[in-house]
């Protein structure tokens, strides 16, 4: 038994003994991963991921040996985007013989995906023996830990600018590209069948995208009203800080709501009865140092990507807008873009809802205020103010997706309009030339500021 339990720490669960588990033991095992409650996001990063044969490594003698191949196993080689790993040390091997900075920032774009989904696999595992509570403070932290890691480098070097056309992207991406993508392609192939989704849940995130949408258009809408002699005014920047703690205060209220006092709300995510019960295959050391490795990779392939955006723009031909904005949020998420519409084929919209809904509360209501904070601390002048184009855009993504979702149903059609949507707005950041931190004079002696469309007198 003592063996048995070992074997489980180490994430190896033989047959043998689960055929020693009691029916005492299977319910108590069952109830601690269904009070776990798999988000949506990682229920939907999950569907690219391979199952492993333990036959492969059961064989090995030596137990430590058998551990550490398991762990590759599961960890490295169990995602369908392991094609992608190599690119990982590509990107290394490119940054230290100095190779074309767009090669590195391609390589390290790439790395970053299969990491992403990586992370939260990890992620998971964790809060398989962590808990409920536990587990979702996790989830709920880690669940956009690539966005934030990038964020962070940014404000490091002072690239404001970068920051917020990244979590906005990111916003973007998943209330328009990811759900309208889903809505799309589970309305065409279930089109005999009627699409319902639970409302509660779209009530209940849709209500924290608009606060924090108030969050960003009061110090937009503050600059106006007081001049646009100096944009970066310090009143503005005051209210963004304190209207960031309170962003932050109503996350918590949310991620408590969440956990704890309407959990029923979001108790419809769960996959089907009669699916298979999924169960820890690391054990919880193991998950955590490959949590803790995977996560400085993320940092170092950030810095990559954050030191090497302005090259790659030039080199391309693309505005770092576009690339911000569009591109990474697009490879950042992969894997949970792909699970979520793998989820609305078959006709389980609750859990693609809770992926773009989720990703996008937890980036506005979380990373954002966040990241004003943190570079508060690092006495670095960020702002909730996103300038005019960008929050014209975010405001009207917002009311286009509370729209859509407003009566619990869903066809084909609304999947079009919202990815139609993203595409007009892609469309516009591409052709959005202006170089950042740049001004240019336009007529009547007017200045235009950069990426906004804003005349500043």
């Amino acid at each position: 038994m003592e063996e048995s339990q070992n074997n489980i720490e180490n994430g190896i669960i033989s047959d043998n003994y689960k055929g020693l588990l009691d029916n005492n033991h299977k319910e108590q095992w069952a109830n601690n991963i269904n009070g776990s409650r798999t988000p949506p996001q990682n229920m939907a990063a999950s569907m690219v991921r391979k199952k492993s044969d333990p036959i492969l490594v059961s064989n090995v003698r030596f137990q430590m040996l058998r551990s550490l191949l398991n762990n590759l196993q599961e960890v490295v080689l169990g995602t369908k985007l392991a094609l992608l790993f190599p690119a990982i040390p590509l990107a290394i091997v490119a940054d230290f013989y100095h190779f074309g900075r767009p090669w590195i920032f391609a390589l390290s774009l790439l790395g970053l995906t299969p990491l992403a989904e990586r992370v939260s696999f990890l992620t998971e595992q964790i809060a398989y023996f962590t808990g409920p509570t536990v587990g979702g403070l996790l989830n709920a932290t880690c669940g956009n830990a690539t966005e934030m890691i990038i964020a962070l480098f940014a404000l490091r070097q002072n690239k404001i600018d970068v920051v917020k056309y990244s979590l906005l992207g990111s916003i973007l991406s998943n209330l328009l590209l990811v759900l309208g993508t889903s809505l799309l392609c589970g309305g065409l192939a279930n089109l005999k069948k009627e699409q319902r989704y639970d409302r509660k849940q779209a009530d209940v995130n849709s209500l924290l995208l608009l606060l924090g949408l108030l969050c960003h258009m009061l110090p937009l809408l503050f600059r106006y009203a007081s001049g646009l002699n100096n944009p970066f005014a310090t009143n503005t920047l005051q209210l963004s800080r304190i209207s960031s703690i309170f962003m932050l205060i109503a996350y918590v209220a949310y991620i408590f709501f969440q956990l704890k006092t309407h959990r029923q709300f979001f108790e419809s995510q769960e996959g089907d009865e009669d699916e298979e019960e999924e169960k820890p295959v690391i054990g919880f050391w193991s998950a955590f140092s490959w949590l803790v490795g995977m996560t400085i990779i993320i940092a170092l392939l950030s810095e990559y990507v954050v030191g090497t955006i302005e090259a790659a723009s030039n080199s391309w031909g693309i505005s770092v807008t576009f690339i911000s904005i569009i591109l990474l949020p697009i490879v950042g998420n992969a894997a949970e873009h792909a699970g979520s519409i793998i989820f609305a084929l078959k006709n389980k919209l609750d859990i693609s809802l809770g992926v773009a809904l989720g990703s996008a509360s937890q980036i506005s209501m979380f990373v954002v205020p966040l990241s004003v904070i943190v570079a508060w601390i690092m006495g670095v002048q960020m702002d909730l103010d996103f300038n005019l184009l960008e929050t014209g855009s975010l405001a009207f993504t917002i009311i286009i997706t509370a729209f859509t979702l407003q009566d619990g149903t869903s066809h084909y059609l609304k999947g079009v309009i919202l990815f139609l949507c993203y595409i007009i707005i892609a469309a516009c950041f591409f052709v959005d030339k202006i170089p950042m931190n740049e001004t240019t004079v336009g007529n009547l002696g007017t200045v235009l500021e950069p990426s906004s469309g804003v005349l500043v007198a």
